[in-house]
């Protein structure tokens, strides 16, 4: 979204707001509710989204009024940002507005972040708009190689990176993918995301990238929101999602909050989810094929465990028998195996694993 749109949405907030108080109103501010039972799995597109649920708030109520009078110093303050083009972090945004009551007020109209955190997301659902169209970045975590290029247009410069010249630290995916910065040229065949960024570095120095034409990611562990919704803009451009993680509880939360969403972003939808993607492994079936890795397997802990059986209560996932079944496998070996044990026979066995299991067509959906 270019910055004068997210303008145009919060002047027309601002504007209702005004045109409320003139009719002898007071203003309200409404948003979707954002709880668990507002958060429901849409089968149409593959992931989860936030309900019907609506929340009002109003200025002339003792119970909302602090809240409704912070949502407006948000949407105010970060009407500044895009006027002055500059950008800050949510922790920043909220150093600027911690102590706006004034100096002789003994009271701050933010105590603790977290508070402001959550009205951030509260006018993102409610102007259907994300916080990086609003300029507020947050945390860079994950690293890509690969065939694609990149015209990156900020702070008043065009810069343009090619992505298989990034050496062996690769390209750090910012936290707003989308203002500012197009993809200009990609030629790959699929996406691969490596959960563990020693692996991914494994397969970078093998340049597996440029053997395989794939774009190669690793989002270090949970995926940012920048990792996710460059994921999504690749599946959009038609090419498959390829996942390999562990096979314990981190793993699969990783790969499910990249396939349906989270439930924390579920009030974003399918813009930060990839439901084509597909989980390569690694799996407790792998040890059939591969008995090296039988050796390798690690004791479940009692997360893992847990983590499995709740997995298996999930509607969207036991649909799927493949899933079923691995799990099943866990909780009856109490095992789990780690994507670095693919290393253990030899380094170079990890790329040869990810292309047989392509070629194969052997993953989970």
């Amino acid at each position: 979204m270019a910055s004068n749109d997210a303008m145009k949405k919060l002047e027309l907030l601002g504007k209702s707001m005004v045109s409320e108080v003139k009719k002898g109103e007071g203003p309200t501010f409404e948003t979707t509710l954002r709880t668990k039972s507002n958060t429901i799995f849409d089968e149409a597109v593959g992931c989860l989204r936030t309900g019907d649920k609506k929340e009002v708030r109003k200025f002339l109520s003792v119970a909302q009024a602090r809240t409704f009078m912070q949502t407006v110093a948000i949407a105010n303050k970060t009407r500044q940002f895009l006027k002055e083009d500059l950008h800050t972090s949510i922790r920043g945004l909220f150093y600027q507005l911690k102590f706006s009551l004034g100096e002789d007020i003994d009271e701050d109209l933010f105590t603790e972040q977290s508070e402001s955190n959550g009205l951030i997301e509260d006018l993102e659902v409610a102007l259907k708009i994300k916080r990086e169209d609003l300029h507020l970045t947050t945390d860079r975590k994950g690293f890509v190689a690969g065939p694609m290029t990149i015209l990156d247009r900020f702070g008043g410069d065009e810069t343009i990176i090619d992505l298989e010249k990034q050496g062996r630290s690769g390209w750090s995916i910012p936290s707003d993918v989308d203002n500012g910065m197009e993809i200009t040229k990609l030629d790959a065949d699929y996406v691969l995301v490596v959960e563990k960024d020693a692996l991914w570095q494994r397969l970078n120095e093998d340049k597996f990238w440029k053997k395989e034409n794939c774009i190669l990611v690793t989002p270090k562990g949970q995926s940012t929101r920048g990792t996710r919704r460059l994921l999504r803009k690749l599946a959009d451009r038609k090419l498959p999602v390829y996942c390999l993680m562990d096979c314990d509880a981190w793993g699969w939360y990783i790969y499910w909050t990249i396939k349906t969403g989270s439930m924390n972003l579920a009030y974003l939808g399918r813009d930060f989810a990839v439901p084509e993607a597909k989980f390569l492994g690694v799996t407790m079936s792998d040890i059939e094929e591969f008995s090296f890795l039988d050796k390798l397997t690690i004791k479940a802990k009692e997360v893992d465990v847990k983590r499995a059986e709740e997995m298996l209560g999930y509607p969207w996932i036991n649909r799927h028998k493949d899933w079923v079944h691995e799990l099943k496998l866990v909780l009856k070996t109490k095992k789990k195996i780690e994507q670095d044990a693919l290393q253990g026979e030899r380094l170079t066995f990890v790329g040869e694993y990810i292309n047989n299991k392509i070629k194969k067509k052997e993953w989970l959906s």
